[in-house]
């Protein structure tokens, strides 16, 4: 008797039948993902949380490939989820991205248990009612290379410590409540420079001197109440792509300062600064500027893309003059 058809049907029945033999998903890591799920009152964005199907074909996560661990767990944009984010998130010892975004009536701090999560690489909360300061623990993930905070409640001094992130690629603490000054620090992370973003803030005081000696990519410190020299930021070595001060109180003098040939959007509109427009400008392939309302005087240079922008760009300054605004 030939029994190898009994057998293959008996391994086709085990393996459809038996959650045990055809599951993936790591049995920790389930546990962990049911309990994040209780915690949050069961969602209805977790409505594929089901403990009878295997956690790697779950809604809001990613398994990785070869071990089947959870590497990714995400959740947004749904304003029926409420609480605050569950401690058990910290048990998850090989998450690389962990996101909470556009959840309106998420609540409470940062969680301390993410400081458990040393393979962080992405962290996003953002657009959250999240409140309190921001901790220092998060400068302990050495693999962050996306911090996003922004669009909170936060409040509190920036803490010094994140630029000891070697690996920081976009730190992103707009649109918060943040008070005191930029950190000192800033102009001494420890990798490349990262993108910058601290704009819509209550920040105050002068801009660190130290902060001349990195090379952003993007820095936006707008609309805060930041004042006194901002030139160091500047530089005809750098490869600046984007500067956004506007909306601050920074004072100096624009017709000394050396722009990066790499930069594409200027942004210095509502502030006190001074001087003229450099002839330097002209041979900068900008694809963005807004000037208006500081203290400039003087022609604007004729060339480059300079009169390719319209009135706007250059109105409500002391005595500027030449296209587009009228002649000198």
């Amino acid at each position: 008797m030939n029994v190898l058809p009994f057998f293959l049907c008996f391994l086709l029945f085990s393996t459809f039948c038996s959650p045990s033999l055809s599951e993936h998903c790591n049995p920790h890591d389930k546990k962990v993902l049911l309990q994040i799920k209780r915690a949050l009152n069961n969602p209805y964005l977790l409505a594929s949380w089901d403990p009878k199907t295997d956690c790697c074909d779950w809604y809001c996560l990613e398994c990785d490939p070869t071990t089947h661990r959870v590497v990714s767990l995400t959740m947004f944009s749904d304003d029926r989820l409420t609480g605050q984010i569950p401690s058990e998130v910290g048990d998850l010892p090989y998450l690389e991205t962990l996101l909470f975004r556009h959840l309106p009536n998420l609540n409470g701090t940062i969680q301390p248990s993410i400081a458990k999560l040393k393979n962080l690489k992405t962290l996003r909360l953002s657009w959250t009612n999240l409140s309190g300061t921001v901790p220092d623990f998060l400068s302990q993930l050495k693999n962050l290379t996306y911090l996003d905070l922004s669009f909170n409640n936060l409040s509190g001094n920036i803490p010094s410590s994140l630029s000891s992130l070697p690996n920081l690629e976009a730190l992103h603490l707009d649109r918060n409540k943040f008070t005191g000054s930029i950190p000192e620090s800033f102009g001494m992370f420890q990798g490349k420079a990262p993108d910058l973003f601290l704009s819509h803030n209550k920040l105050t005081g002068t801009i660190p001197a130290s902060l001349g000696n990195m090379d952003f990519n993007t820095i936006d410190l707008s609309r805060n109440m930041l004042e006194g020299d901002a030139s160091m930021l500047f530089g005809s070595k750098k490869t600046t792509w984007e500067i956004d001060l506007s909306r601050n109180m920074f004072q100096f003098d624009l017709s000394k300062v050396e722009f990066p040939k790499s930069l594409a959007r200027l942004d210095l509109n509502h502030n006190k600064i001074m001087g003229s427009i450099p002839p330097g400008l002209t041979g900068v392939d900008l694809q963005f500027m807004n000037v208006s309302y500081n203290r400039l005087c003087g022609q604007i240079p004729v060339g480059g893309r300079l009169q390719r922008f319209d009135y706007y760009t250059y109105f409500h300054n002391r005595c500027l003059c030449g296209a587009p605004l009228e002649s000198c």
